[in-house]
């Protein structure tokens, strides 16, 4: 009874883990000013994605590769804020 309790969890915690790396990619990815109405629809279908991806995961590196894609967009977007920023000052410095 309690390994069947264990399994079930784990199984919970990755399909969550899966769905939080989704989302971060997503948004820092491919995410564009919606209404709420498409939002929902596109999250809801994404969560509907997961659990594909969930079965996937058993014999791929899902989640792995999330991580990945997520850190590589984060540190995509930290560069891009950091040389938007550096190109302001110097216009702005320069007049």
């Amino acid at each position: 009874m309690q390994l069947t309790n264990d399994i079930q969890t784990g199984v919970i915690l990755q399909y969550i883990f899966i769905v939080i790396l989704s989302v971060i990619v997503y948004r820092l990815g491919f995410a564009k000013k919606l209404p709420l109405g498409k939002n929902i629809v596109i999250y809801f279908s994404l969560c509907i994605g997961c659990i594909l991806m969930l079965f996937f995961s058993y014999a791929l590196p899902i989640a792995e590769g999330l991580g990945v894609a997520a850190l590589l967009l984060i540190i995509y977007k930290i560069r891009l804020h950091q040389s938007k920023r550096q190109v302001n000052s110097e216009v702005s410095g320069g007049k």
